[in-house]
């Protein structure tokens, strides 16, 4: 049984860098072209519509990042880590992430310009 038709049409322009990096993202999962932006405009319409977002995942990745190549950092040198200074390392990456994820995130858009 076939799904409800699919009467309406969504077009855009892209240059020749961007069209081959879309076309690449396509033949990496195995779909036509069409298929791949019309499930990648879906996807992202469904994540906005829920209020997930990028950011949200990269922040606390970044948050973890932080505080592991700190503690990593410091077991390197064999200098022991306080409870306290555990818990301040853990407040500072929890305070800075979504700065950082925003910056990220916005760099990333730069290079896609």
């Amino acid at each position: 049984m076939k799904g409800p038709l699919r009467n309406r049409s969504l077009g855009t322009k892209l240059n020749e860098v961007e069209y081959a990096s879309v076309e690449a993202a396509a033949l990496r999962a195995g779909l036509g072209l069409s298929e791949w932006c019309r499930r990648v405009v879906l996807e992202s319409a469904d994540r906005e519509a829920s209020g997930q977002s990028d950011s949200v995942l990269l922040a606390e990745l970044l948050s973890l990042r932080a505080v592991l190549l700190n503690v990593m950092f410091r077991l390197s040198r064999n200098a022991p880590i306080s409870e306290e200074e555990m818990r301040q390392l853990i407040e500072r990456a929890d305070r800075d992430k979504h700065k950082r994820a925003s910056e990220a995130l916005g760099a990333g858009k730069d290079e896609r310009r």
